[in-house]
């Protein structure tokens, strides 16, 4: 099989990635070669490449259809197999919303204003969704992995240096995200329910 690529401009996820299939019971080895400034190598007996910069339009509909888009346009662009991972935040008291969006309504809002978005709700449940994409090239449908992790909206707490992890806190921990080290976060949180999921499949291959 040739390179797999996972397509993100975003070094958080990267990190944390990293961090999650370098652990576990059949971990993914990580070699910290760098290519150039766009890619990190990963090694196995399958090797990964991170890229960070590549065109690929963002479309509007459901977590799997934006999903399934992203991961079909960036495989007809590389030429090759690849993955993609979109994030969720969703608020039962809006019916899932903002879901796929909530990078923008956190861009525009900030930490204070998505808690603004629920005052008079009774509900502040909430719900983190990891979808990763994974298509094996040009005209294949991606097969998606999701991985969700319940909670709730709280006021923002912790360092607020990735995204919404400071009002988000998953359900019988009493701690954000961002209050979490992470090595705990990585045990319990969505991008590391899906990420079970694409390793186990991605080993089958």
């Amino acid at each position: 099989m040739s390179k797999l690529i996972f397509v993100t401009g975003n070094a958080n996820k990267l990190k944390e990635v990293k961090a999650i299939l370098s652990a576990g019971s059949t971990p993914i080895d990580i070699d910290s070669e760098s290519l150039d400034s766009k890619y990190a190598l990963f090694r196995r007996d399958l090797p990964f490449r991170y890229v960070s910069r590549i065109l690929v339009d963002e479309v509007q509909g459901s977590t799997q259809e934006v999903a399934k888009a992203k991961c079909r346009r960036a495989a007809e662009l590389l030429k090759g197999p690849c993955i993609t991972e979109d994030t969720a935040l969703c608020f039962e008291a809006l019916g899932g919303l903002p879901g796929p969006y909530i990078k923008h309504f956190l861009e525009k809002l900030g930490h204070e204003g998505i808690n603004n978005m629920l005052v008079g709700f009774e509900s502040k449940k909430a719900w983190a969704l990891c979808t990763f994409a994974y298509c094996a090239g040009p005209g294949e449908e991606p097969i998606l992995f999701e991985g969700r992790t319940d909670g709730a909206i709280v006021p923002a707490r912790g360092p607020a240096k990735f995204g919404w992890d400071p009002v988000f806190e998953p359900a019988g921990t009493g701690l954000t995200y961002a209050e979490m080290p992470a090595e705990q976060k990585n045990l319990l949180s969505h991008r590391y329910k899906a990420l079970e999921k694409l390793r186990v499949y991605i080993q089958s291959l």
